[in-house]
């Protein structure tokens, strides 16, 4: 298992959990740069972390609570936000106070250095990683690509079937697979439609004459699109008192690739309450080079070139 990885995901690890309990292996993984996991307990009113560590108390300083704090780029509520949960450290030394007692003094801003130099500053476009989702706003959702290092994934590159709200997808702490955007000036931003399947992929669950549930993600002059999977909708006949955000049941007319089509009728609709379920991938391997959405053959070309 690779050490740069979302913040979380190496606490429970065996190989963790023996290092922080034993004061021999933490004097040995501050030789050897180790990044290891243990939970905040406490933030102090000068902002220093206590953190939760087996064998002994640890420390994280304020200027090491993350990379951007000691030159005043990133402001304190990094560090206050991880009271209570998992921070990524490097142990830097071990020291004994006047009551003997012995503390770790640590720095999550070195451990994201180290992902930043050795992980994060090899990613190329294309590149499809694990993250973990972090908060949801308006425009977008932040995710940790790797010791509380963030990135972007914009709502227009969440799925192909448009969403108000990055809350429909995802919800915090989840974890998703995503394919690097694009970097500039060293900010890195995700995208996560070319991962959940093509056009065809998702058409091939679905068959004409059959009725299903889907979500009806809006209302035009012409009809109303209906998401049956995240990654494709169908157009449905108009009905009286049709909202965005409804969950319908609809019946499928027909479903025509060459023009990437899928025609509805609504049976009936309801009210619709978010609840996110682990996204279904069709791409698994580590790199994506080109991602072509449109069926072969459909005189539209929809598709994100990476490289």
């Amino acid at each position: 298992m690779s050490e740069y990885l979302p913040e979380g995901k190496l606490i429970l690890t065996r190989k963790n959990r023996e290092i922080i309990s034993s004061e021999q292996l933490l004097r040995e993984a501050i030789e050897q740069k180790t990044i290891l996991e243990a939970r905040a307990s406490l933030c102090d009113p000068e902002h220093n972390l206590s953190v939760d560590l087996g064998c002994m108390k640890g420390i994280i300083p304020r200027e090491e609570g993350a990379l951007g704090i000691r030159d005043g780029s990133v402001r304190d509520i990094a560090v206050i936000s991880r009271v209570n949960r998992p921070v990524c450290f490097t142990v830097s030394e071990i020291i004994r106070g006047e009551n003997g007692e012995k503390t770790a003094v640590l720095s999550r801003e070195n451990a994201q250095r180290i992902c930043l130099e050795h992980y994060i500053s090899a990613l190329r476009r294309g590149d499809v990683i694990d993250a973990r989702i972090t908060h949801l706003e308006n425009f977008g959702a932040f995710a940790d690509i790797g010791c509380g290092i963030a990135a972007l994934l914009p709502i227009d590159s969440i799925s192909v079937s448009r969403i108000e709200h990055p809350r429909e997808r995802f919800y915090t702490g989840m974890d998703i697979k995503a394919v690097v955007k694009s970097i500039e000036n060293g900010r890195i931003s995700l995208s996560h439609k070319e991962l959940l399947g093509t056009w065809e992929e998702n058409a091939a669950a679905f068959s004409a004459g059959e009725t299903v549930t889907g979500i009806i993600r809006s209302v035009e002059n012409y009809g109303a699109f209906v998401e049956l999977a995240p990654n494709l909708a169908g157009l449905a006949e108009s009905k009286e008192n049709l909202c965005a955000g409804m969950q319908a049941s609809v019946y499928i007319k027909s479903i025509l690739p060459d023009k990437m089509k899928i025609k509805l009728i609504i049976i009936d609709t309801f009210e619709y309450k978010y609840n996110p379920q682990k996204p279904k991938y069709f791409y698994t391997d580590s790199h994506m080079s080109r991602f072509l959405y449109s069926p072969a053959g459909c005189k539209k070309l929809v598709e994100t070139v990476f490289e």
